[in-house]
């Protein structure tokens, strides 16, 4: 044809096309559901699965590869297994778990992926990390030296936390351990309100399997004592997943690295380690791990150690931040000889045990100082806390031990009979209501007085000490603040001589004599 297009023109064209066209191929690792019971799915054929890879089922439900087989990959479900069914394609995404952080989540409730639930809107971050992250090496960190201040008297004075230990809190259940932690989070509210954004200290509180009226009690809590605005909650309750609990402890320490990594500090609660060590049984007991002591698997050690190694205080050069841990840990009938309480106590830099029976005496905090002990947070005590604490402990050790001897009726002299008195004393001072932190220079001024001026103590009734301490503070705030700013920094003659003075003219003037 004389107007037509020959052959060759049309292969031309054809060539053209075909080099023009640009669809790449997109390569998915798949793989199909075998079986699903109790949260755990059996998945045949994802070959390029890597462990902790999240990975996506088709009702658009993540899991994370959980136990790596020949064909089989055991995948968790990070949700309700009943939208998962047998025959369903799964798809790996190629990365981790990982969680949004920030500043954006202070104030808000999330479960353990970082999602919100506390009807407040969507959380807009900017940044994202692994929620599993390699703990800071030796020469990144730098050994504790800063105090945090945890507003609780018998604990700031004799068993002193410092910016990135890593303190325990143990004993039974109902005997004051939340409230604890809970005590210290709402202590750095006026802390924060006074110092530079660099030395401010956030909080993340992280409840695995409680239930959820208790984690709204909490909540409230922090609202109603100003703490939330710089604490993020992090939720996986009774009833969540096992994975969910399993996961939460570890979403709570990542948004903590945020702040550490960025010079800042940071305060984590994990409440309680106990429960995240049950759902931990469980997923392994059910992906056929054998099991070992009290059924728990050989590497429950290592799911505590890893996630409390990343608690640390950073070096100059990585910025000074922190990140300080409070793990929880309750145990049965105050048996501390029991296989996860003392993983956790080899592992943490201290502990706080807490006492059943010196609860329902009325001692609360029912905080045993003989068994109670911080490692390392004596490096972080002010000097002024340092030389009133000095011989307290042995003192309230000595009353213990006395008031049991006294028991038997026998006849006391003279020195036992004040070393029991000064312990009454002692008692009533260190007793202290909860959600009431006290700053450290009250406490000061407090435990001085007990130590050097006990004769002006001695006139004030046993029955009327808290009265007195709740009066005197007052007195201090109102009438002489200037001394209480002094003793947060030193204790020097001229200061021990105000104190002296403003005890004596107190006492005699509001009639406690």
């Amino acid at each position: 044809m004389k107007n037509g297009i020959n052959a060759s023109e049309i292969v031309n064209i054809i060539k053209e096309k075909v080099e023009a066209f640009d669809n790449p191929i997109k390569r998915e690792s798949i793989g199909e559901v075998i079986s699903v019971t109790d949260g755990i799915a059996l998945v045949y054929g994802l070959e390029k699965a890597k462990f902790g890879e999240k990975v996506f089922f088709a009702s658009g439900i993540e899991g994370i590869v959980f136990d790596l087989d020949h064909d089989i990959a055991g995948i968790v479900v990070l949700g309700s297994d009943r939208d998962v069914k047998e025959g369903d394609i799964v798809k790996c995404s190629g990365n981790v778990v990982q969680v949004p952080v920030g500043h954006e989540l202070l104030g808000r409730v999330v479960n353990a992926l970082g999602y919100p639930i506390d009807n407040g809107g969507e959380i807009r971050t900017k940044n994202k990390m692994d929620m599993e992250s390699k703990a800071p090496g030796i020469i990144d960190r730098k050994s504790v030296h800063e105090p945090l201040q945890t507003g609780i008297k018998i604990i700031d004075l004799l068993i002193p936390i410092g910016r990135g230990q890593r303190e325990l809190i143990i004993g039974d259940r109902q005997i004051g351990k939340t409230t604890i932690a809970l005590d210290t989070i709402i202590n750095q509210k006026k802390i924060n309100d006074e110092v530079d954004e660099n030395q401010k200290v956030y909080c993340v509180y992280v409840a695995i399997g409680q239930k959820i009226s208790t984690v709204a009690k909490v909540v409230n809590k922090l609202k109603e004592s100003g703490a939330l605005e710089y604490t993020t909650v992090v939720v996986a309750s009774a009833s969540d997943c096992a994975p969910m609990q399993f996961l939460a402890p570890y979403a709570g320490c990542t948004i903590g690295e945020f702040f550490r990594d960025n010079g800042m500090h940071c305060l984590v609660v994990y409440d309680d380690l106990s429960k995240h060590a049950v759902a931990y049984r469980q997923m392994s007991l059910l992906l056929r791990r054998p099991p070992g002591r009290e059924a728990y698997p050989g590497d429950i050690f290592y799911v505590h150690s890893r996630l409390l190694e990343r608690a640390a205080k950073m070096s100059d050069e990585k910025g000074q931040g922190s990140l300080t841990a409070l793990p929880i840990i309750e145990t049965q009938a105050g048996d501390v000889s029991a296989y996860v309480p003392t993983n956790v106590i080899s592992i943490t830099d201290g502990q706080i045990f807490l006492e059943s029976e010196l609860f329902h005496k009325g001692f609360r905090p029912a905080v045993n100082i003989g068994l109670s002990v911080s490692r390392v947070g004596s490096a972080a005590q002010l000097k002024s806390v340092k030389k009133v604490a000095g011989s307290i402990k042995l003192s309230l050790a000595q009353y213990r031990e006395l008031e049991d001897f006294a028991k038997f009726g026998s006849d006391l002299d003279a020195s036992v009979q004040l070393s029991l008195n000064k312990g009454k004393y002692l008692v009533e001072l260190l007793k202290q209501r909860q959600h009431s932190p006290m700053q450290i220079e009250e406490q000061v001024a407090l435990m001085y007085i007990f130590s050097n001026l006990y004769d002006q103590l001695s006139k004030v009734q046993i029955s009327d000490v808290n009265k007195f301490e709740y009066d005197l503070i007052n007195y201090f705030h109102t009438v002489h603040p200037g001394v209480l700013k002094k003793l947060s920094n030193s204790m020097d003659d001229g200061i021990k001589d105000d104190i002296f003075n403003i005890v004596s003219n107190f006492v005699t003037q509001f009639n406690y004599v």
